[in-house]
C-alpha cells in the first residue's frame, strides 16, 4: 500500500488556508504527497455577480454550459494557480493540473446534472512520474467524460478516485465541519461502510455531507486503508487528521464506530 498522502482542500482563499498549507509543505517534506481543491463556494460568489443562479442535487452542482465556463475557469486558474503559488513559496516543488490534462482522470458523465461526471479511472503513470520527480501534484476537479466533453467532478469524488487508483493509505478530506454526526448531533469517531450506508439510508447522514462519505467509502479499495473527514480550521488539523483517532471521523472497511464528544 503506498505511503502517499491524498489531501482535499476546500477552494477558499489563500489568506483562509494558510495554516493548512503550511501543514502540507511540512508533511510534504517527510511523505508523498497529493493535493486535490474544491472551490464550490469561491465558484458560487462568481456565478453570483454573473447573475447565474447556482442549483444543487443530492448534495452536487447543477452544471450547464454556463456554469461549467466559469468553473473552469475559476477551478483551474484562480484557485489552483493560487495553491501552487502559495506551495512553492513554502519551499515546495508543486505542479498544478485537472483531471483533463494527460487524461490523468476517466470519468463518466451523471445523468439529470448537467456536466458534471464522476471518477471511474486514474492515469497512474502520470502522478507516479511526477511524485518520482519530487513534485506535488495540485488536482482541481475537472475530467473529460466519455465523450471528450469537459466536466465539473465533485473534489471529493477526485481525491477518493485518486487515493483508490494509487492504492493510498490515508485520504484526508479537508473541510468546514468537524467530521459526521449521529440522530442526536454527537460527532462519531469512526465508521465502518456498512455503518455509514446506514446512517445514509435513514437520513442520518443527509445534503452535502451523503457524496463526501460516498467519497470516502470509494477510496477504501484496499485492505488497512482510512478515509479522515475533519475540520480544516482545527489547529494542526492535517497532523491531528492523521495521527489522532479522536479527531474528525474516521471511514474505514471493518472497524467498529465510536461516538466521540459534542
Amino acid at each position: 500500500m503506498s505511503e502517499t498522502v491524498v489531501i482535499k482542500l476546500g477552494g477558499t482563499t489563500i489568506a483562509d488556508q494558510e495554516h493548512i498549507l503550511a501543514e502540507v509543505a511540512a508533511l510534504a517534506r517527510r511523505r508523498p504527497v497529493i493535493l486535490v481543491h474544491g472551490g464550490g463556494k469561491r465558484l458560487t460568489e462568481w456565478l453570483d455577480r454573473m447573475g447565474v443562479v447556482s442549483q444543487f442535487r443530492g448534495g452536487l452542482r447543477v452544471t450547464d454550459a454556463a456554469s461549467l465556463e466559469v468553473a473552469a475557469a475559476v477551478l483551474r486558474g484562480v484557485i489552483n494557480s493560487e495553491l501552487v503559488s502559495g506551495l512553492r513559496a513554502l519551499g515546495v516543488d508543486a505542479v498544478g493540473l485537472s483531471g483533463v490534462d494527460g487524461g490523468l482522470l476517466i470519468a463518466e458523465r451523471i445523468e439529470d446534472l448537467g456536466f458534471v461526471a464522476r471518477v471511474v479511472g486514474l492515469r497512474r503513470d502520470l502522478l507516479d512520474a511526477l511524485m518520482v520527480a519530487g513534485q506535488v501534484p495540485v488536482v482541481a476537479p475537472l475530467a473529460r467524460d466519455e465523450h471528450g466533453i469537459v466536466c465539473n467532478v465533485n473534489a471529493d469524488d477526485v481525491a477518493a478516485g485518486i487515493a483508490a487508483g494509487i492504492g493510498a493509505r490515508q485520504l484526508v478530506l479537508l473541510t468546514d465541519v468537524d467530521g459526521v454526526r449521529d440522530a442526536t448531533g454527537r460527532r462519531i469517531d469512526s465508521l465502518t461502510a456498512p455503518e455509514a450506508e446506514a446512517l445514509i439510508e435513514n437520513g442520518v447522514i443527509a445534503g452535502g455531507m451523503v457524496p463526501k462519505v460516498r467519497a470516502a467509502l470509494g477510496a477504501l479499495a484496499w485492505e488497512g486503508s482510512e478515509a479522515i473527514i475533519a475540520d480544516a480550521s482545527a489547529e494542526h488539523a492535517l497532523a491531528r487528521a492523521l495521527d489522532d483517532p479522536t479527531f474528525g471521523t474516521r471511514l474505514t472497511a471493518s472497524r467498529s464506530a465510536r461516538v466521540g464528544a459534542a
